[in-house]
């Protein structure tokens, strides 16, 4: 079958290290099922993986790619949920393309459970930019975020796949949002999403109650200046840098919450389809590409020119 795969590790050049070809049909173990994928999208963690942070040498080749949705053995169209229990973990979980091939092949194996009912309405290269980025934005506003409780949110880096998710989301929830870039062309895309779009660093009209952060050192300290008294600021990643300042008097003195957040549950993918057919909104898609150009994908995603997601269409 057809796959997309790292070969090595390269830190420095991560697309040396990808490779388009053949591999052998998954084989599942008990409990797992094949799916024929008709999508997929690229995530950072592809990225990461082509360079070899947290992806071992012993587990290469290793077909990359967390996000799909396809059509299981039965006949039904099904998204897919990328996080699999993982005794051999730290953390008793891995992401597909981690320990178990990814999705970026034409079938993929996955447990039978990490099957969800894809929404009529919802189209395949749509449902496969929905379980990193979009399940990791839904994660962080509601269960960490609470952002039930928030009446103004704050988005850190807008244009990325997890920020852009964010930024939808809460606008879809009825919050008053506040997102940053760096680019003006994307400062005026996220205000068509219905957000207030600023300048990193600037002063806002008003203190928020939960900030998304994925850029982490360029931003963090803005992040908490952005600050109401109790506000959540939840972090899923540090694209710009992990050692990032924290003052620790407005941390106490505001009594700020600080969480880490990584992707969701099952049950948080089952509520974010309902609320995109409820809400009637879609994942934004950046661009889309045919499997035979998975390459030139990889390379757009690299170079960080991008708004929302990039989508692989198998069918094309």
């Amino acid at each position: 079958m057809r796959a997309a795969y790292a070969t090595k590790a390269d830190p420095d050049h991560p697309l040396h290290a990808l490779t388009v070809g053949q591999l052998p049909e998954p084989t599942p173990p008990d409990g797992w099922v094949v799916v024929d994928v008709r999508a997929a999208s690229l995530n950072q963690h592809d990225l990461w993986s082509l360079r070899g942070v947290g992806l071992r040498a012993d587990r290469l080749p290793m077909v990359l790619g967390c996000d799909a949705a396809g059509v299981d053995a039965d006949g039904n169209e099904v998204v897919l949920y990328p996080v699999v229990a993982d005794p051999g973990d730290p953390r008793g979980l891995s992401l597909l393309s981690e320990h178990f091939p990814g999705t970026l092949a034409e079938r993929v194996a996955v447990p039978r459970d990490n099957l969800v009912p894809k929404p009529a309405g919802v189209s395949f290269v749509e449902a496969a930019c929905l379980p990193t980025a979009w399940l990791t934005a839904f994660h962080m506003l509601t269960a960490r975020g609470r952002v039930d409780e928030a009446a103004a949110v704050l988005v850190q880096g807008a244009g990325g796949g997890v920020a852009t998710a964010a930024v939808a989301l809460a606008v879809a929830m009825g919050k008053r949002v506040y997102a940053t870039s760096r680019d003006p062309a994307k400062r005026e895309r996220i205000a068509g999403f219905g957000a207030i779009a600023v300048e990193p660093g600037a002063r806002l009209p008003e203190r928020v109650d939960v900030v998304i952060e994925s850029v982490g050192a360029p931003t963090f300290e803005h992040s908490m200046k952005c600050c109401a008294p109790g506000a959540r600021i939840v972090v899923c990643g540090a694209t710009g840098g992990y050692l990032a300042p924290v003052d620790l008097r407005r941390l106490f003195a505001m009594q700020l919450d600080i969480l880490g957040s990584t992707m969701g549950t099952r049950d948080d993918l089952v509520a974010l389809l309902d609320l995109l057919v409820d809400k009637d909104i879609r994942p934004t898609i950046d661009s889309t590409y045919g499997f035979t150009a998975v390459a030139e994908a990889f390379a757009h995603l690299e170079s960080g020119e991008i708004f929302g997601k990039v989508a692989i269409d198998f069918l094309h």
